[in-house]
Parts: structure tokens; sequence; C-alpha cells
């Protein structure tokens, strides 16, 4: 008989067009196949509420609770006055309560899976201990804040100090009281196992995945880029076009805006130095003043939200993932390489990957040795090396096996 199971999202789980949601989606997808899923998530974009029927599709009952988040971070303040993390009361709400504890106790559901740290809070406590509770943290959000502090001068170093110090103590808390806590890869599961010794014995991990079939470069997409290089010549309708740099990713996210501003800053004028037509798009949702300004840079475009990113990979030389503050398991580069792209990244992009350094998926961290790379792989060709690796690595339902374990066991 198929069991019943609450999952509780931070953020709709659909579309799956960024690193969050496309994890969630997944976890998703592979819970409905096995158990009747009771879904409650918050949805913080408005565009997103046409997305219900998705979900209803998979679930046996959906919940969605809008979320202001201007209104949302003028009520986190409270956690000044409790000594609670911000993040924790941003998500606290009546309503998705009420839904919980109505819906544990009329279905009679034993198990409960939370999506970040933000959500445990709607089955803590000892109301609640009857349940089989696992938490899938993906990353250390604690050690990201205190990453963050480390960039930011004062009163905002302070902030996001106090952040990293509350929320870690806060994940402690989870990690102590829930069946098992799970993180996105290896790293992140043994630096919290460090950080909250106490739990180690509870805590795992289950690496992301890429759906290849989606993202398959032998499918026919028309190029978003306008004329090709080979297509037209110096004079020709459109003008010559150069070689193309892409970087996918939600540019309402600090750690993707660092990153092209520093690429763009940093990398890019040796490699328009060197190549002047080329190119470098910038493709991704809410790109803010800071990555809207890029433009005024020769050669630099920001696309903002786009329906699919699959033609802007399957027409570019070359994916970029300039990060220095990453965490976990980047999408943007497992999208790339399932794509067959040539990818450059940053160590701390990389690092979370079971990807060797290769000709075609560099790895560099000074800015002159990023841009070389960069030249090196305009006009590469496919790399088809990479794909082979992700399909071999990287498969969800292989990666998900984790969950169902601790799930089946009483």
């Amino acid at each position: 008989m198929t069991s019943r199971l609450l999952l509780l999202v931070h953020r709709i789980p659909f579309p799956p067009n960024k690193g969050d949601k496309i994890r969630s989606y997944h976890l998703l997808r592979h819970l409905a196949a096995r158990h009747e899923v009771y879904l409650g998530a918050f949805v913080d974009d408005p565009q997103d509420w046409q997305y219900e029927a998705e979900l209803a599709r998979l679930c046996k009952q959906v919940e969605l609770v809008g979320l202001d988040p201007g209104k949302r971070k003028l009520a986190s303040l409270s956690g000044l006055l409790t000594g609670d993390a911000l993040s924790v009361p941003y998500y606290c709400n009546a309503e998705l309560q009420r839904w919980v504890d109505d819906t544990i106790a009329s279905q009679g559901i034993a198990r409960a899976v939370v999506f970040s740290s933000t959500m445990a809070q709607f089955v803590s406590g000892p109301g609640h201990a009857g349940l089989r509770r696992i938490a899938d943290l993906c990353d250390v959000d604690s050690d990201k804040w205190r990453q963050y502090a480390q960039g930011k001068r004062p009163p905002m170093s302070w902030v996001y100090a106090r952040e990293a110090r509350t929320l870690l103590a806060y994940e402690r808390k989870v990690a102590r009281e829930f069946d098992a806590t799970l993180f996105v890869t290896q790293a992140e599961a043994d630096l919290f196992k460090r950080l909250a010794p106490e739990s180690a014995a509870k805590v795992g991990h289950f690496d992301n995945g890429v759906d290849t079939r989606y993202f398959d470069p032998d499918q026919s997409f028309e190029s978003p880029y306008g004329i090709e290089q080979s297509e037209a010549g110096e004079g020709e309708a459109g003008d010559r076009q150069g070689p193309v740099a892409v970087f996918t990713g939600a540019m309402d996210y600090w750690a993707n805006v660092d990153a092209v501003k520093w690429f763009a800053d940093e990398v890019w004028p040796k490699v328009r130095t060197a190549v002047p037509s080329a190119r470098f798009f910038i493709v991704g949702s809410k790109p803010g003043p800071e990555v809207k300004a890029l433009e005024t840079v020769p050669g630099i475009h920001v696309t903002g939200r786009v329906p699919d990113v699959r033609p802007y990979l399957a027409h570019a030389d070359l994916a970029v993932a300039p990060l220095r503050i990453a965490r976990g398991t980047q999408n943007k580069v497992l999208e790339a390489l399932a794509m067959a792209r040539p990818v450059v990244c940053t160590p701390a992009a990389a690092a979370g990957l079971s990807v060797p350094a290769s000709e075609a998926f560099r790895i560099e961290e000074d800015p002159a040795a990023y841009a070389q790379a960069v030249l090196a792989l305009f006009g590469h060709g496919p790399h088809r090396e990479g794909r082979e690796q992700v399909i071999r690595g990287y498969s969800w339902d292989a990666n998900l096996a984790a969950v169902d374990a601790l799930l089946a066991t009483a």
C-alpha cells in the first residue's frame, strides 16, 4: 500500500529553473512515484502561481501560501529580539502551520520530508515527535552567511556574522531532533559533521542530478545569438558575430551577481583584447541594477528571464561558472556539461563535483589564467566526455535512493 508523506518546501518546486527548485522538483517527482505526497510550499514570485496545476498532477494535495518578500523581511527582524536566526521568522506562517497540523492529523501521516532548515519549524517539537522526519538542508547555509560576512563592511558584516551563528544553532537543533539530515555533497555533509558532532551519525547526503533526456545536445535548437560566425562574413547581414561565453543562473542571487561582476571586471577585458568580437551572455531571471549595468561593457548582454536555457547552452562556445562563493553542487555546471559544452569554473564552483579537470573542463582562479582558458575553448566544439560523465554520475533516481532507504527505515 502506498504510504502518505508530507513534503514541505520553502519555494514552490516548479518550474525547475534555478538551483534549489531543480533539486526540490526532482525530489518531489521521485517521492510522488512512491508515495501519496501532501505538498506545502511558499510562492514568492507571482508568476509561479500558474504552476499549481502542474504540482497537483504529481501530488495528492497541494497547499501553496503566498509570501511577500518585502513584508517577510520586516517580520524576520523579530529574530533580533528573540535571539533567533532571521531566516526562521521569515518563513514562520500560521496559515501553513494550521494546514500541516490538520493534514497530519486527518490523513494519518507518519513521514515528513522538509526542504531547507527553515521549513523544519512546521514539524518541530514534541507534538510531531511521532513522525519520521528527514531534512534536506542542501547546503550548510550558516557557513554561507559566514562567508558573506567576510566580504561585507559594517553594519552588514555584523548582521551576516550574527546570522551565521544563530542559524548554525538552529541547524544543529534540527539535526538533533530529526531522524536524518541530508546535504547536497559529501563535502557539505562532512563540514556539518564537524560543526555538529553530536548529530554526525545521522548526517548524510545525496548528489544532485541532471535530466539528460531534457538537456540533450542532439536536439535541434534555434540559436538565440543571431547569425553565427560561420554563417555570415564581414559586411553581410547582421555583421560578423564572434564566439560566445554564457553564464546561466538566477540573477537575484548574490553569489551569481558577484560571479558575473568579477568576470566582467577581471576576466572579460582580457578576453576582448584578444578577440574583440567575443560576446558574453548573462542568462537568468531578475537581474538587478548591478547586473543590468554590465550591458554598458562592450560585448556583454543581459537577457533576463528566458523560457528555455537550452538554446543558450547549445549554441554557446562554452559556459563559465566564475563563482567565488559557492556551496554544494552547481546545477548550472552539470547542465552545461550535459549539453556537451566546454566549461571554465573557479575552484569554488567545481568543488562539489566529481568531474576531473580536463582540456574542456578547466578549473582556474587567477583572472589571467581564466581568460586564457576561455580563449582556448572558443571554437573547441562539443565536450562529449563531459556529457558522459554526467550520465554516469548524476542520475536523479540513483542518487535519491538514499532518501528511499531513510524513509523505509522504521
